[in-house]
C-alpha cells in the first residue's frame, strides 16, 4: 500500500470559505431585513444561483480541500481544521440545497428542520473555537448559531415577520464578520500580519 505524504503547508484555504458565505449572507440578508429586492421568480432565480456558487461551491471546496489535507495528504495537523473542514463542507451543500430550492421557488418550509440540525453543528464549531482559545472564529460560530435559530422562527413564521427579519440581521451581521475573518486570514498568511483570528 502506497501511502501519499506532502509538506505540512501553513496555507489552509479558509479565506475561500469565509468569502464565499460572507457574500451569500450579504445577498440574502438585505432581502430578509429590508424585503429588497421584493422576491418574485426571477429574483429567485438570481439568489438561488448566487447562493449555490459563492457560498455552496466555495465552502464545499474548502471544506473538501482541508478533509483531504487532514486525512489523505497530511498537510494540515491542527485539530481545529477538522471542525473547520466539516463545518465548510456541510454548509456548502446544505448550501446548494437553499440555493437550488431558491431559483425554483420550492416550498421552504424543509428548511425549519434543516436549521435544527445546523444549530448543532453550529454549537459544536462555537464549542470546539472556543476551547482552543480562537474567539474571532467562535464568535463566527456564535453568529451561524444565530442564523440558525432566527430560520427556525422565519420558516415556521413563529412571531410573525421577525423571524425573517432576525434572519437577515443575523445575515448581515455574520457577513460583516465573515468579511472581516476573510481580510485577517489573508493579511495573515499572505504579508505575515497578527490579526486576531
Amino acid at each position: 500500500m502506497t501511502i501519499v505524504s506532502l509538506p505540512a503547508s501553513a496555507f489552509p484555504p479558509i479565506a475561500l470559505g469565509f468569502f464565499g458565505l460572507a457574500t451569500g449572507y450579504l445577498i440574502y440578508g438585505p432581502q430578509e431585513l429590508f424585503g429588497s429586492p421584493k422576491r418574485d421568480p426571477q429574483v429567485n432565480l438570481a439568489t438561488g444561483v448566487w447562493g449555490i456558487w459563492m457560498p455552496g461551491f466555495l465552502q464545499f471546496l474548502t471544506g473538501t480541500y482541508l478533509f483531504a489535507g487532514l486525512v489523505w495528504f497530511h498537510t494540515f495537523t491542527a485539530g481545529p481544521l477538522y471542525m473547520a473542514a466539516l463545518a465548510f463542507t456541510s454548509y456548502g451543500v446544505h448550501w446548494f440545497a437553499i440555493g437550488y430550492n431558491r431559483s425554483k421557488g420550492a416550498d421552504p418550509r424543509p428548511n425549519g428542520y434543516m436549521a435544527i440540525s445546523f444549530s448543532f453543528i453550529s454549537l459544536l464549531g462555537l464549542i470546539v473555537f472556543y476551547h482552543v482559545g480562537d474567539w474571532p472564529v467562535g464568535t463566527l460560530f456564535l453568529g451561524l448559531l444565530l442564523v440558525y435559530i432566527a430560520d427556525i422562527f422565519a420558516t415556521f413564521k413563529i412571531g410573525g415577520d421577525i423571524g425573517e427579519r432576525a434572519l437577515g440581521f443575523f445575515h448581515i451581521i455574520t457577513g460583516a464578520w465573515l468579511i472581516y475573518l476573510m481580510y485577517a486570514a489573508t493579511l495573515n498568511f499572505a504579508l505575515g500580519f497578527h490579526l486576531a483570528l
